[in-house]
């Protein structure tokens, strides 16, 4: 089986991190038994929030831009760009598909397949819908058949900035052969928006499981590793910390990077936090599991969360982790067994009381953690789980 994914967010030589589970997903079919290759959607000119940030952003945006748009080989999957352009994001996403549409098509007809993997309902899906054509028998031939990932955004944020979005959501839902989606609420959201019954499937994202548990630090620590966005609310986190005793407060290490990152040091510093916490930036995916698993507890009590695969990867490396019960992901995550605390959202006396149990049993529900994933969230599952859904697909 030829599958090839097609996907706006996936690693680069420039940044290696963005999208790599889309990659990591690739490479588990792949083991699976299917024959993956990529098309890698690249915009060849500078977003606007790059050219806002002024000339500075603008010489690395260039500087980094060319080796996006060139082809290469990671872990032994082909990655082919696909340049197109398209207005600014803020006020045009949710239309991206029709723009992305012909240069997929030429790309399309360039390599031989038997099913398009989408990542993204919109844009990619709806350009994937786009550039495959009519769904009738056409001079003999029928178009080839796709599958769409939804994992959050997409069918939270996109589908409802326009009339025109939500229509374009339905009809690729509807024309996909199978949707896959990275958890039960995301599923019901896609019928929600489709408002029909979906051939859907299912697959949650894996972790690895390193073989040993890390060195762990001498002080008590927790670590969250995110995007600095606000939906991932490290600043909930931050007052949980401010509203503890100094002597049970842990040290709080935050890996990522993004547009919060001011607000954050300045909220840190108003606190009283500077010595506690850390903000170490953005690391490559191995040095992030690294530090990851040198803590005690994984906190995350992100919103508008349809999966979370950082909780996963705390947890393989013996971490509990604290996250939103309201939130789709890690309600399957804790439906699955021990090891995820859920607590309400933005309530930070409730999470400091979660951060002080996970602290005080973090050997027992680590423990705990390691086998939830073991037995429901590895990679070798997500693969076979993927090309099951890709054999139903082509039924």
């Amino acid at each position: 089986m030829r599958v090839l994914v097609v996907a706006e967010w996936y690693p680069s030589p420039a940044d290696p991190v963005h999208g790599i589970w889309a990659h990591r997903q690739a490479l588990a079919a792949q083991a699976a038994g299917a024959q993956v290759s990529v098309l890698a959607l690249r915009r060849p000119v500078p977003p606007l929030a790059v050219a806002r940030a002024g000339p500075a952003a603008i010489a690395r945006w260039a500087r980094a831009a060319p080796s996006t748009l060139k082809p290469i080989e990671l872990d032994g999957i082909e990655i082919q760009p696909v340049p197109f352009l398209a207005p600014p994001r803020p006020w045009s996403y949710g239309s991206w598909g029709v723009w992305i549409a012909p240069s997929l098509q030429r790309a399309l007809s360039r390599q031989r397949f038997d099913l398009v993997h989408a990542h993204n309902v919109l844009p990619t899906g709806e350009a994937v819908a786009r550039a495959r054509g009519p769904r009738q028998v056409v001079g003999g031939r029928r178009p080839p058949r796709f599958v769409v990932s939804t994992h959050g955004p997409d069918i939270i944020h996109v589908a409802g900035r326009s009339a025109r979005a939500a229509k374009a959501t339905r009809r690729t839902l509807l024309g996909a052969s199978v949707v896959i989606a990275n958890s039960r609420w995301a599923a019901q959201r896609c019928e929600q928006l489709a408002d029909a019954d979906l051939p859907h499937e299912v697959v949650h994202f894996g972790a690895d499981l390193p073989p040993a548990p890390a060195p762990r630090h001498a002080r008590p620590t927790i670590v969250t590793v995110a995007h600095l966005q606000e939906r991932k609310r490290h600043a909930v986190v931050m007052r949980a910390l401010a509203s503890m005793q100094p002597s049970r407060r842990p040290d709080y290490v935050i890996v990522g990077e993004g547009e919060m990152r001011p607000a954050l040091e300045r909220l840190r510093d108003e606190l009283g936090l500077r010595s506690s916490v850390r903000l170490l930036g953005q690391l490559e995916h191995r040095q992030a599991l690294a530090e990851m698993w040198r803590a005690h507890v994984c906190v995350m009590p992100s919103v508008e969360e349809p999966f979370g695969v950082a909780y996963v990867e705390a947890m393989a490396g013996w971490l509990p982790a604290i996250a939103c019960e309201s939130e789709g992901g890690p309600r399957d995550i804790a439906a699955a067994g021990e090891g995820i605390v859920l607590v309400p959202s933005d309530d930070h006396l409730a999470l400091a009381g979660a951060i002080e149990r996970c602290l005080r049993e973090h050997e027992r529900l680590g423990a705990a953690a390691r086998e939830t994933v073991r037995r429901c969230f590895t990679w070798d599952r997500c693969g076979r789980l993927t090309l099951a859904a890709y054999e139903r697909a082509l039924r």
